[in-house]
């Protein structure tokens, strides 16, 4: 399933151009900072989404937003999200967190905000639940998937499968979050891969990829970002020396130069499918960590700007939806 590394079946690309999707993570605003909390269920920044949408109209990318309860069930912040589909610029697709989404069978901790930690009916039922809310407010059932928090688990491929889903994309590349409760992916590449026999099931994990001399030592990385080795530094002095370093392809606090280095390293080892993701609350200030002012959001914008001017003109890249790539392996 998800989580078992020997039955990954790798998924390559046919010859052509690099292939970028974009993924948002289409969430309702909380306090990053503090426990979760069920009664957080403002989408106001929905409204703010049209900023990056002017963006994605200048380079022909067409986004998936991936959209949680809250905004599912938002009346004003549907309405917004399928105007854009319906315009045919942006698909949608599924994001659980498990503690807005009901039924609220479980208690509201950090372990279980995990998807992929609560017991498999419950998950079953909240992403059916919520597959079924989705369809219901777009006209559509989806079929791309992102867990809350990257927190796929051993039962989600199989519950994906049984709901009609063709793309997972939870898997984020290199990342550790067994110090939280959720999954371990330090041994993950960005590279995609079946999660079924039958091909019917496509894993995109996000482009979050190791730089430096020593990136062909996903081990070593993996060994560095325990506790011990964290607080004598470990990962800053590998980062610094150029040696070894985790980047997400993301304009939340990844500045350009890091972007084009991390698609530039990407590329060297043969990779062609890049994920590029954000929060939809980063497009309103004050909601996230990354935009906290106007400034803050301009040059978000820019970053995300020209990273794109970047992969498709200089690199001669094209946009591609999760959708599309799915359907040129499929």
């Amino acid at each position: 399933m998800l989580l078992e590394a020997q039955k990954r079946r790798p998924a390559h690309l046919p010859p052509g151009p690099p292939r970028l999707c974009v993924v948002i993570d289409t969430e309702e605003e909380f306090d990053w900072g503090r426990p979760l909390s069920r009664e957080s269920r403002s989408v106001t920044s929905i409204a703010a989404q049209e900023k990056a949408q002017a963006v994605f109209r200048k380079y022909g990318i067409v986004p998936t937003y991936v959209v949680d309860h809250p905004v599912a069930s938002d009346p004003a912040a549907v309405e917004i999200l399928k105007d854009f589909a319906q315009r045919g610029e942006c698909e949608i697709g599924t994001h659980l967190h498990p503690w807005v989404s009901p039924p609220d069978d479980e208690e509201v901790t950090s372990k279980n905000s995990y998807p992929g930690n609560l017991p498999p009916a419950l998950e079953r039922e909240k992403l059916a639940r919520l597959t079924d809310t989705i369809e219901a407010a777009f006209g559509q059932r989806p079929t791309v998937y992102r867990a809350g928090r990257y927190g796929a688990g051993p039962n989600t491929a199989g519950i994906l499968a049984d709901l009609g889903y063709h793309v997972d994309s939870s898997v984020a590349a290199h990342g550790n979050f067994t110090g939280d409760g959720g999954p371990d992916y330090g041994l993950y590449s960005p590279q995609p891969y079946w999660l079924d026999e039958q091909h019917s099931l496509l894993e995109i994990p996000l482009s979050c990829g190791l730089v430096g001399a020593l990136r062909h030592s996903p081990q070593l990385f993996r060994a560095s970002t325990t506790d011990l080795p964290t607080k004598l530094m470990a990962p800053g002095i590998l980062a610094k020396l150029g040696l070894l370093e985790r980047i997400r392809l993301s304009p939340e606090g990844i500045s350009l130069e890091d972007q084009r280095r991390l698609t530039e390293s990407m590329r060297r080892d043969g990779y062609t499918a890049f994920v590029y993701s954000y929060h939809s609350p980063s497009l309103a200030p004050g909601h996230t960590p990354y935009v906290r002012n106007k400034p803050d959001l301009d040059a978000f914008l820019a970053r995300m700007d020209g990273y794109f001017g970047y992969f498709i003109k200089e690199l001669g890249g094209q946009p591609s939806s999760l959708t599309e790539i799915y359907e040129l392996l499929h």
